[in-house]
Order: C-alpha cells, then structure tokens, then sequence
C-alpha cells in the first residue's frame, strides 16, 4: 500500500497575500479558491511538477498561529537556476549555501548539499534543496 503527503495546511493571517505570495511570486499553480457554504474560504496551490499541495483558508481549515509553519522543503535538480528565479520574482531568498559533504561523488557539487531558505510574509519558513538525480 502506498501512503502519499499530498496536501499540507499552511497557517497565515491573510488569505489573499498569501495566494499572492505563493501564485505570483512561487509560481505555484492555484488549484481552487473556494468559498464554503458560508462557512469560510479554502486555497489550494500546488508547486510544479509536486505531487503534494499546500492549503490554507479561513473558517475551514485548522487553526495554527500565523508563521508557525517551519521547515517545508521544496526539491529541485538546478538550485543555481531556482536562486535565480526567486530573486527575479521578488522572494528574499537567502544565497546558495552548502550544509555538510556529500558522501561519495555526485553529478553536482551542490546535490544534496546545496540549500537556499526563505519564508512567506507570515514567516512561515521553506527550505529549497537541489537534488539532480536520485539513484
């Protein structure tokens, strides 16, 4: 039986800077943005090429304090290539850095190794780490 993570609640104070962060400046795919019966507000995004989503709303989702959502972490194969792409978009994305060795060779002296970290206007905080292949 396959167990798959495919959606995680975001908690943010602004429902509609929040979309604007994650659509605009991420480049997520929104999903839906839909209103509940009266009952509140619910957004879905997706990161390309991801196969889980993120969720966050108003009045149907789990209440969280606003940021305290930390450690989410986004893969890609060209970390040079994502860095460059969220400065372009706006996102104060920290410089490339290299936590730890990678044990054997790799394709590329930053798989595995190689992070970039920001976090969403609530302080919510991500991870971004480049993995160009997997064995």
């Amino acid at each position: 039986m396959n167990w798959t993570l495919e959606v995680v609640v975001v908690p943010v104070s602004d429902v509609d800077r929040a979309k604007a962060f994650y659509a605009d400046q991420l480049g997520f795919v929104v999903d839906h943005d839909t209103a509940v019966g009266g009952l509140g507000r619910i957004v879905q995004l997706t990161p390309p090429g991801s196969g889980c989503s993120i969720v966050f709303g108003a009045g149907v989702v789990p209440e969280m304090p606003p940021g305290s959502l930390k450690g989410l972490q986004l893969v890609v194969p060209d970390l040079r290539k994502a860095h460059l792409e969220l400065v372009e978009r706006g996102v104060e994305v920290s410089d490339v850095q290299v936590l730890g060795e990678n044990p054997g060779p790799v394709p590329d002296p930053l798989d595995n190794v190689g992070f970039v970290f920001f976090s969403d206007p609530d302080g919510n905080s991500w991870a971004v780490q480049q993995i160009s292949s997997r064995a």
